[in-house]
């Protein structure tokens, strides 16, 4: 992790939704699929989380002018996968955590890997870093994208225990749909990881808090509306969300608390409009844009809304972006770091995860360690999380794949 990513302690869960199939065994598609990712529709997903929750749905601040945010302690509860992503008990994450890992050790270990897409550029940056340190370490793996279809990755899962893996990590299109199959899967003797849910049948679940992620967010860009406008001159502010799945729709309404934590009386929430890949997102927002040409700030619940609506705002203001225009999401992807290092462009910060994409990778890889060596203590692990804007961005592009 690099220096100025925040270590958060945070709650829940996350699912990102993605679209469109890829896949890599021991090979290079999935690096290919990276290298193409800027040119892609970036979806969202993954993404990933911040500020968090306490014992209800209060949010501690956090300052989209600087890379700090407070470290809280939650609730404790019970987890499943069909009670959301918030108030689980759980272990946070950080440098300490991941260096008690010996990447050596997976030597030999058959892996199997499923996830929801390698279209999206998030995913595809972070898979080929895992692809990379896999091979370094001596593992033998498969990723595979599902095309986010719960009976494809199923069958995923089911030829990894044919194949005699030692370790299956699943990102699942939907959590519920795959609980069986890893049953089956840790009843052959077979370790089972999910990344982003708070899972029944694993013996690890890598999480995060999507209100948490929302409220980093939303207090984001409330402090960019605190310093351009006020009551008298309130923000018109569009909502790109994706409310047709369960933990985005937790995300947007997480954004819009933070909003009004912070920012009360100065902004109006003018529009909401689904747009999880980079070209809905666009189109979404140039509709928007239609009714309200003075919808200045864009709030979202991943990179494509920040790499679509990017877009539409550049085209309608003929790339004279005014200071008081700024778009803020989550995600981790290159395209959304060089848009953010651009001055001429309205993406102004994001909610990363563990760093670059390389950092993304390691600290994964290292969870796989930790299982596989049972020296996790508890089986929810939450993931480091902070700002990234212009302070710090350098440094995270370095790692960054594609």
């Amino acid at each position: 992790m690099k220096k100025k990513i925040v270590s958060l302690l945070l709650t829940g869960a996350m699912v990102a939704t993605m679209a469109a199939c890829g896949s890599s065994s021991n090979s290079a598609s999935t690096s290919a699929s990276a290298a193409s990712s800027k040119s892609e529709s970036a979806a969202s997903e993954a993404a990933e989380s911040a500020s968090s929750a306490a014992s209800s749905s209060a949010a501690a601040s956090s300052s989209a002018s600087s890379a700090t945010s407070e470290s809280v302690t939650a609730a404790s509860t019970t987890a499943s996968s069909a009670e959301g992503t918030a108030n689980i008990d759980g272990v946070q994450a950080d440098d300490a955590f991941y260096e008690k890992a010996d990447l050596t050790s997976l030597k030999g270990k058959k892996i199997g890997i499923t996830i929801q897409s390698l279209q999206n550029a998030y995913w595809a940056g972070v898979m080929s870093a895992l692809e990379d340190i896999l091979k370094e370490n001596g593992a033998e793996y498969n990723i595979v994208a599902c095309d986010d279809n719960s009976t494809k990755q199923i069958s995923q899962i089911e030829n990894f225990i044919s194949a005699g893996d030692d370790l299956i990590m699943v990102h699942p299109s939907d959590a519920d749909a795959v609980e069986d199959a890893c049953k089956e899967a840790q009843d052959a003797g077979i370790k089972v990881m999910c990344w982003d849910d708070p899972m029944e049948n694993t013996d690890a679940d890598w999480i995060l808090n999507n209100t948490s992620l929302g409220v980093a967010i939303g207090e984001m860009a409330g402090n960019f509306i605190n310093e351009h406008y006020d009551e008298n001159n309130k923000a018109q502010v569009a909502l790109i969300d994706y409310p047709s799945t369960k933990v985005l729709l937790e995300r947007g309404n997480g954004i819009k608390e933070g909003l009004e934590n912070v920012a009360a009386g100065k902004y109006e929430i003018v529009a909401e409009q689904p747009g999880i890949e980079a070209n809905k997102a666009q189109t979404a927002m140039e509709t928007i844009l239609q009714q309200y040409p003075d919808c200045k700030v864009v709030v979202g619940v991943g990179a494509g809304a920040m790499i679509g609506a990017n877009e539409a705002l550049t085209t309608a203001t003929n790339g004279k972006i005014p200071e008081d225009m700024g778009i803020f999401t989550t995600d981790v992807t290159k395209q959304q770091l060089e848009e953010i290092q651009d001055p001429n462009q309205a993406a102004r910060a994001i909610i990363g995860f563990e760093g670059s994409d390389e950092d993304t990778a390691k600290a994964c890889a290292s969870m796989y360690a930790l299982i596989l060596s049972g020296q996790l203590e508890n089986k929810y692990v939450y993931r480091q999380v902070g700002e990234i804007n212009a302070d710090n961005i350098d440094e995270i592009m370095k790692g960054m794949k594609g």
